[in-house]
């Protein structure tokens, strides 16, 4: 997940990122842009690397580009048609009741938020596999590669990283 500010390099860092298969996805959020701004980014990236990335904003740019597709959220809570691929953000338990109907969704914070100071964990680790379980739930807030192992045991279809690439390796 990209950072929502601007970040020295960052297209060259997000290159790096999809190239070197460090991420399989990449969510571009930066609520603060435009359109102009965001499609602006887009086009500097190679256009081999579009199928890998998901919007939070702007989702009209979706069908402008071949993107992976869009990511719902407070924001933007609306879907568009065309798109193939549809997440959503979850902040609660009870929002997953419904995330058969997305590609995946996202659950945060899992654990304490690297980017966002004092943005705590907000779950109980010990209830995760019995709520997560059967769905499509990506863990989000505070991950690291060193929590991969104990995501995977309690069940999460993946995991996404901001403050482990762009706040501690800026």
């Amino acid at each position: 997940m990209t950072s929502p500010d601007r970040i020295p390099d960052e297209k060259e860092r997000i290159i790096a990122l999809l190239q070197k298969q460090e991420a399989d996805i990449l969510h571009l959020r930066k609520p603060s842009w435009t359109a102009e701004e965001t499609e602006s980014l887009i086009k500097e990236l190679p256009r081999e690397l579009h199928g890998r990335m998901v919007l939070h904003d702007h989702f009209e740019l979706a069908a402008k580009y071949p993107l992976y597709g869009i990511h719902l959220n407070r924001r933007n809570p609306d879907p568009v048609d065309g798109v193939a691929h549809i997440s959503r953000s979850c902040h609660t338990i009870g929002e997953l009741a419904d995330a058969d109907r997305y590609s995946y969704v996202t659950l945060s914070p899992i654990f304490d938020s690297i980017s966002k100071q004092g943005y705590r964990g907000a779950f109980d680790i010990s209830l995760l596999p019995d709520a997560i379980k059967g769905k499509r739930v990506v863990a989000l807030g505070g991950v690291t590669p060193d929590r991969f192992p104990l995501l995977q045991e309690l069940g999460f279809f993946g995991a996404a990283m901001l403050g482990h690439f762009w706040k501690v390796n800026s």
